[in-house]
């Protein structure tokens, strides 16, 4: 069986003056850096015979998809509210906030929010989407930071915990989280239910 590879890719870096958690918040698109990012990621996959490119809803995403179409041969982009964007309470909060609490937004969050578990539940239904529709293909699909990371531990087989997100530096993530534009493919050699995927990280710009 030919293998399936999913490219996850998180969206180049973002126009944030005010330097802000923005999570779903509407008109945060890319700064000039991460067009150019998300041009050289596209440049990258350009080499790949990828036949689809996903992307979630969010301005942030669309755009580096559409930068990464403009080296694909099929111009279409496909919207899936299963990559968006973590819903949070910390959404607006400034980013140092955040920092401060390593980048955990879930321990004591309401029963309103997500949890790691619940992003990858919904990622997993994508995959499974994919999986079944691409079967031995390509496809590219743009993300955000933390629906990679908790895809990427579940591929390690590792706890979705807050705790874990660390963990990636021992698993090539150089800086220890997946960098704007950066690439984390999902390799299947099978439709098999149970199958964790190989997982490889590049980032395709400097």
């Amino acid at each position: 069986m030919k293998k399936t590879h999913i490219h996850l890719v998180r969206h180049g870096e973002v126009h944030n003056p005010r330097k802000i958690l923005y999570g779903r918040l509407p008109r945060f698109g890319l700064s000039a850096n991460g067009r150019r990012q998300a041009r050289e990621t596209g440049r990258f996959l350009g080499d790949r015979k990828i036949q689809a490119v996903f992307s979630s809803p969010l301005l942030r995403a669309r755009q580096t998809a559409n930068e990464i179409l403009s080296f694909q041969q099929r111009p279409t982009l496909h919207i899936s509210n299963h990559l968006n964007e973590v819903h949070t309470y910390f959404e607006g909060v400034p980013s140092d906030q955040v920092d401060r609490k390593r980048g955990d937004i879930y321990t004591g969050a309401g029963e309103d929010y997500e949890q790691p578990v619940d992003i990858f539940l919904r990622v997993e239904k994508f995959l499974r989407r994919m999986r079944r529709q691409f079967e031995g293909e390509e496809v590219a699909a743009v993300t955000h930071g933390d629906v990679v990371t908790f895809t990427a531990l579940w591929a390690l087989g590792w706890e979705l915990a807050p705790h874990n997100k660390a963990r990636l530096k021992a698993a090539g993530y150089p800086v220890g989280y997946p960098a704007h534009a950066s690439v984390t493919t999902l390799v299947f050699r099978s439709t098999a239910y149970e199958e964790r995927p190989e997982i490889a990280y590049s980032q395709p710009w400097r």
